[in-house]
């Protein structure tokens, strides 16, 4: 399998993907491609917010593979982007993988003050975001192993994972970056 020009970046919520990838876009002239906006588009459409819908797709797996398949439909005729989504390393494998992690009480509070999320997410504290967070990590994780029998926290999965709870965006960017091009030869 030949390698593509695109970075996947996947890992924990909150831990800084969309931020990141915002980063990387700028310094590498990429593009993104972003399932999870697509993902709640989908939940503001059927009125519902984005943990309800993660327990409604439990029960509409088709729901959950037309989101991640539209990555690596994407990908066949795309090149020069990043693909900022769950699955975006089993969707596109020829991808250069990455995995970002966090401490639950950061991503909580990181969660909390992002206002992007307040149309899908709107919770009065942050120990109510940092519940959500858990819940949803753990919806995530067994709908993706009974759907496509993988498990997203894999490191194994990875090219690349990092902690991102004590580091800058641009710190992150940076790292991937680098490790991009050494990937790349």
């Amino acid at each position: 399998m030949g390698k593509k020009h695109i970075i996947s970046l996947g890992g924990e919520l909150a831990s800084g993907k969309g931020t990141v990838s915002k980063i990387l876009m700028k310094e590498l002239n990429f593009g993104v491609y972003k399932n999870g906006d697509y993902f709640r588009k989908l939940a503001r459409d059927k009125g519902m917010d984005i943990t309800t819908f993660n327990e409604y797709v439990k029960e509409h797996p088709e729901i959950d593979k037309q989101v991640e398949y539209s990555a690596a439909e994407y990908a066949k005729t795309n090149d020069n982007f990043i693909i900022d989504a769950r699955l975006g390393w089993y969707a596109v494998p020829e991808s250069f993988k990455v995995y970002l992690k966090v401490d639950i009480n950061v991503a909580a509070k990181r969660a909390f003050e992002d206002k992007e999320r307040k149309s899908s997410e709107n919770f009065e504290t942050i120990e109510e975001q940092k519940l959500d967070l858990e819940k949803r990590y753990k919806l995530e994780n067994e709908r993706y192993f009974n759907v496509y029998g993988v498990r997203k926290e894999d490191e194994s999965n990875y090219d690349l994972v990092i902690d991102t709870t004590a580091l800058t965006p641009q710190e992150v960017a940076d790292k991937i970056r680098i490790e991009y091009l050494k990937w790349l030869g």
